[in-house]
């Protein structure tokens, strides 16, 4: 109970220093336009069909309009049944970047009731068994970077209880170290769970106070955020300059169902008007289990180049 106790209090004075911290930051985001980049996409949007035929698919991807290529989970293992250096290669031939690859925080567990979304087949996903951060950081980090990655991120970990919160922490914080010896960035990307008070406590507070923000980036899942009564941009007042990375999809009335963007109900052009105040660097399209993965994000694509223009 004591170390409990002195966790949350470490917590709420770092956090209160950081807020102090950030005042510049704010100031100098709020005066700058970023550079945006070209249009990113989650390979794990295409996960019911992405390893049929990783080569075609990734031209069909080029074909769209994508530029940044963010690798996660293969049914072949690897990346894609490849080494990361042939993979890095095939996505350069194609014309675009890998920017980032999604890794697990601890041996992955589906929460009580859950259930895979569907592939393209329309049957339930499979993720084969995978090394994590918890018990494989050091090679998870060195695969990465001998790929040539900017940044390993890390897409989930275990955050049921103040306890898995604070071993989750200590993982993340120890894997962000090792990234930046070999050269890499660190990210955490969240769902909404991470927005769910657990004794009175945020989750996703304490990831944000409790890690370095020099070495621990966010990599911001706007749906999942919004999904959790979040509004992103307030996130990004708060804590400017952290959320180097983005997820974008779009969710109904209802927050019940992922959709193409601009078929749903989140405004993106206000987000992404203050991409520079988020420090966003990357933003990759993601729409887990779309039915017709292809042509979803085609969709999506059009859509992203309409309201950039604007």
């Amino acid at each position: 109970m004591n170390n409990r106790r002195s966790f949350l209090k470490k917590t709420s004075a770092i956090a209160l220093g950081s807020l102090l911290l950030n005042k510049d930051i704010l100031a100098n985001a709020l005066a700058n336009k970023v550079h945006m980049p070209g249009a990113g996409l989650q390979l794990f949007t295409l996960f019911g069909v992405m390893d049929d035929d990783v080569a075609g698919n990734l031209k069909k991807i080029a074909a769209i309009g994508y530029k940044e290529i963010e690798s996660a989970f293969s049914k072949k293992g690897g990346y894609y049944g490849m080494p990361p250096k042939e993979f890095a290669s095939m996505v350069k031939d194609m014309g675009m970047h890998w920017r980032s690859h999604h890794v697990l925080g601890a041996p992955f567990k589906m929460p009580a009731g859950a259930k895979m979304p569907a592939g393209a087949d329309g049957k339930p996903m499979v993720i084969p068994p995978m090394k994590n951060l918890r018990d494989n950081y050091q090679e998870l980090v060195d695969q990465a970077a001998e790929g040539g990655v900017t940044y390993l991120v890390c897409a989930n970990t275990p955050i049921g209880t103040l306890d898995e919160v604070k071993a989750s922490i200590e993982v993340l914080n120890k894997s962000a170290d090792a990234a930046k010896k070999a050269g890499l960035l660190f990210a955490y990307h969240n769902h909404d769970a991470e927005f769910k008070p657990i004794d009175g406590v945020i989750p996703y507070d304490l990831l944000l106070s409790q890690t370095d923000k020099n070495k621990v980036k966010m990599e911001l899942d706007l749906a999942w955020a919004t999904k959790a009564g979040k509004d992103p941009v307030e996130l990004f007042k708060q804590h400017p300059g952290r959320f180097h990375l983005w997820h974008v999809k779009d969710l109904d009335k209802g927050y019940e169902h992922i959709l193409e963007l601009g078929k749903g109900v989140i405004d993106y052009k206000r987000i992404f008007d203050n991409a520079s105040l988020s420090g966003m660097k990357y933003y990759f399209v993601e729409q887990d289990g779309a039915p017709k993965p292809l042509e979803n994000i085609a969709t999506s694509f059009n859509y992203l180049q309409g309201i950039l223009k604007k």
